[in-house]
């Protein structure tokens, strides 16, 4: 019904008249664009009610179907009768008749057009310049390009420059995600502000290319390093004569050397200095060799001392021989360390001062010493006294190939010698 008075009122204004002067002529075309058009531009002012015909007022609109309209200034064109929605007499005086259908889409598409206009019906939108309050720009939530939340590190790798390139240096990623916090701790680093700087620094330090790789895989955390740190405790290697290329061996041999403090590593050196009675050269020596003597515990070396002191019978001199040739026996498993010195000095009567003269055979593989000792002691050749003939010595017969110690050691062939090791 308000959509009804909107368009009564709009009709019923003075200048219909000349509107309507074209109305006949596009009544007879599909479309009512150019009488909206015309309707609208003169929809500003109004006439009273009582100026239209008493038959034809508003109140006898309202029970009928048909809504009528006349013009009294403008005489009536001609129009066909074979329309059935127009019906026009000759009379100026005469209505032109509109079926509802057609002033239903004409009010419709006007209400439209009025509405516009006035802004009644518009809807309130903000402007991209308008000034955003703080509470609001806090709730405004930006996609991240990256998931929040993953069991692997390869949804991240494309779109990470810092795994990229870990990758492209040989980092293994999926080892690295499988300790704890080290894929979080990864993610956060920027490349060029903490991973380019740390790799420079490796670099100039004297460590390849192409063990960095293995390096950061071994330890990333010295990617979280200060720098001032690192150049400490390099600077406190070089103050004790340990060279540039020494220390380059032992950061790759043991990446997580320089995570450490100067004060452990001082503690260190000095313990197996005045542990092992060992000179400040031979100390270095044993360290470069083996630089995982400063990363790990001190308790199996301790136990591993006692044990060839206690019970094997070395004495100092002798320990310090074994020590100085094979770093390894300080972090040897306890257990196979003594099920060899069982073997070569109780089953196969090698006395201490042989041992300690080829410790090599301490750091062999149990196996290999029990299949070739039967197999000498099978064939009557197991002589490992130096005073006696045929004579063999503990690295010819743990260090030498098969085929070698076939030929040369037990005069038999590999043949009889693998027949042998079925039996066993």
């Amino acid at each position: 019904m308000h959509l009804r008075q909107r368009c009564v009122n709009l009709f019923c204004t003075k200048p219909l008249s000349s509107a309507l002067q074209h109305s006949t002529h596009i009544l007879r075309q599909p479309s009512h664009h150019t009488i909206m058009t015309a309707l609208l531009q003169h929809s500003h002012k109004q006439v009273p009610v009582h100026t239209l015909p008493r038959r034809y007022s508003r109140e006898t609109w309202r029970p009928c179907g048909i809504r009528y309209f006349m013009d009294q200034h403008a005489a009536s064109p001609n129009i066909p009768n074979n329309n059935s929605n127009l019906t026009q007499k000759d009379d100026a005086s005469h209505p032109i008749l509109l079926e509802n259908s057609d002033l239903q889409q004409i009010s419709s598409q006007i209400s439209l057009s009025d509405s516009q206009n006035i802004g009644l019906d518009a809807v309130v939108r903000p402007s991209p310049l308008q000034e955003m309050s703080e509470e609001e720009a806090v709730q405004i939530q930006v996609p991240s390009a990256l998931p929040p939340v993953s069991f692997t590190l390869r949804p991240y790798v494309d779109k990470s420059e810092t795994l990229s390139r870990l990758v492209q240096l040989g980092v293994d990623l999926w080892k690295l995600e499988q300790r704890p916090n080290v894929g979080s701790m990864l993610v956060r680093l920027d490349f060029h502000d903490d991973v380019a700087p740390r790799l420079l620094f490796l670099k100039d330090l004297g460590v390849e290319e192409s063990k960095l790789g293995s390096l950061l895989t071994k330890n990333p955390f010295i990617l979280t390093e200060h720098l001032e740190n690192l150049e400490a405790r390099v600077s406190y290697l070089k103050s004790k004569k340990f060279s540039m290329q020494s220390v380059a061996v032992m950061v790759s041999k043991a990446p997580y050397l320089l995570n450490f403090s100067v004060e452990r590593l001082d503690n260190r050196l000095c313990f197996f200095q005045q542990q092992l009675g060992l000179s400040a050269e031979k100390t270095r020596n044993v360290v470069t060799r083996l630089p995982k003597l400063l990363c790990g515990s001190l308790e199996p070396i301790k136990e591993n001392l006692k044990v060839c002191e206690l019970e094997f019978g070395f004495r100092g001199n002798e320990i310090q021989q074994i020590v100085t040739t094979v770093p390894k026996v300080l972090i040897a498993n306890k257990r196979k360390l003594t099920q060899i010195f069982d073997l070569v000095h109780n089953t196969m009567g090698v006395p201490h001062s042989l041992i300690a003269k080829f410790p090599q055979v301490l750091n062999a593989k149990f196996l290999r010493i029990k299949e070739r000792h039967l197999f000498l002691e099978y064939l009557g050749r197991a002589q490992y006294q130096p005073s006696q003939p045929n004579y063999i010595s503990l690295d010819r017969l743990v260090f030498l190939p098969d085929e070698i110690f076939c030929s040369e050691v037990a005069l038999a062939t590999l043949d009889d010698f693998e027949r042998f090791q079925k039996t066993l």
